[in-house]
């Protein structure tokens, strides 16, 4: 097809898809003519998974490092989900203390060498903005946290399909990037739900 059709396809316009050639983020197509090339259902596939990923925040820079992990992914399921989880990681400047975050995390499963360094340094981030900001989660609710969150990992994981390492690859890196929004939204409604449940829905016209 040409890029008027894969355009037409998928919703991007021919501009953004021209940009995303030249970021590196959508393959060239096969050349027909010096100025001309075909696209193939693949083009149209990636072109969706890039749209997901941007229109949820994701960088340019951190879509390629998403789309990379799905080209080349490493041979070892464990070591794709380190990929994936890099791949959108932030870089941290500078040491930071793990200590709280080591002792956190053990009460989930955690050991030494199980996890990305940065993973560990994600966490103890946000327990030092708790820390800044003089606000602490109770024990309580911290165990409801870390039981949760288990449940959810579990689950996830189980889900990987093995019936490639594509379908592998797609699930997991995706699953990584595009998840999150969703279970912070899904929070948000809970807890809203929870404090109707609670305190009264509001009045109408409040």
């Amino acid at each position: 097809m040409r890029i008027s059709e894969l355009s037409a396809r998928t919703g991007v316009t021919v501009a953004t898809i021209k940009y995303y050639l030249r970021e590196g983020l959508l393959p060239e197509g096969a050349r027909s003519a010096p100025t001309q090339a075909t696209y193939e259902q693949a083009h149209v596939e990636r072109l969706r998974v890039i749209r997901a990923l941007i229109e949820s925040g994701v960088s340019i820079a951190e879509s390629r490092r998403v789309l990379d992990a799905l080209d080349h992914p490493p041979a070892s399921a464990h070591d794709l989900l380190g990929a994936a989880h890099a791949a959108v990681l932030p870089s941290f400047d500078g040491a930071v203390d793990v200590t709280a975050a080591e002792h956190l995390v053990a009460q989930i499963g955690w050991q030494r060498g199980m996890c990305d360094d940065r993973v560990l340094a994600g966490v103890a981030r946000a327990l030092e903005g708790l820390d800044d900001a003089g606000f602490s989660v109770s024990d309580d609710v911290m165990a409801v946290y870390l039981d949760s969150i288990k449940q959810i990992a579990h689950a996830e994981i189980a889900g990987v399909p093995t019936e490639s390492s594509e379908a592998a690859v797609r699930y997991v890196v995706l699953g990584s990037v595009l998840v999150e929004p969703l279970l912070l939204a899904l929070r948000r409604v809970a807890e809203q739900i929870a404090s109707a449940e609670r305190f009264g829905p509001a009045e109408a016209g409040a």
